[in-house]
């Protein structure tokens, strides 16, 4: 299994996300754009983002709003969709936003579509 956020793993979640076809979002999700810069432990930064309910390497052009936080922080948010994490990450500051904060509203209101839990269960499976 690859390590959260290798490329080795971003390639596993490409062609993961390719097998899985039509995630069937909310529209609220379909239209959503968020960058994520994860601080890894050696100092170094891995940009991401989630561009229409999907996980791409690198930033989005489209996205408003962009959340720092560490490897954890995202793995309990966007793999394990833990919203009491988020919540208690956001509130201890653990997870800083720039930019439009009205993309996060949508995204906490917003339920996720069987088809990406589907998806997401099966990268968290594949990550290391």
């Amino acid at each position: 299994m690859p390590a959260f956020l290798s490329d080795e793993w971003f390639n596993t979640v490409d062609q993961l996300t390719a097998e899985a076809g039509d995630l069937n979002l909310p529209p609220a999700l379909q239209s959503l754009a968020l960058n994520m810069v994860v601080g890894n432990a050696d100092g170094s930064n891995t940009e991401l983002a989630l561009d229409g309910g999907k996980i791409q390497k690198g930033l989005a052009d489209n996205a408003k709003t962009t959340l720092n936080m560490d490897a954890d922080t995202l793995r309990k948010v966007f793999l394990e969709f833990d919203m009491n994490a988020a919540m208690q990450a956001f509130m201890t500051g653990q997870i800083k936003v720039q930019g439009d904060m009205s993309q996060l509203m949508a995204l906490q209101t917003a339920q996720p579509s069987a088809e990406q839990k589907a998806l997401f269960k099966k990268v968290l499976e594949n990550t290391n």
